[in-house]
């Protein structure tokens, strides 16, 4: 760990328990933001190659209903 990194482990140690529940809270949570926003951009790079395949009539496509139906069918 650098210095840096060991003092702010240092400081946050010696917050009471509520505070340092209070933190560990908040840093897991904005872990799942990068976790979010990777899943996002992945999905949408995802849905851009599709389209640009659908396009390019490298796929084929069919109504919502049809699909939702047709998997629902399989079940």
């Amino acid at each position: 760990m650098s210095a840096e990194l060991d003092e702010i482990e240092r400081k946050a140690l010696e917050l009471p328990l509520r505070q340092r529940a209070l933190l560990a809270e908040h840093l897991l949570a904005s872990l799942d933001e990068v976790k979010f926003a990777e899943n996002e951009r992945l999905w949408l790079e995802e849905s851009d190659r599709r389209y640009r395949e659908y396009r390019a009539a490298g796929i084929s496509a069919r109504p919502c209903a049809d699909a939702i139906r047709a998997a629902r069918e399989r079940l």
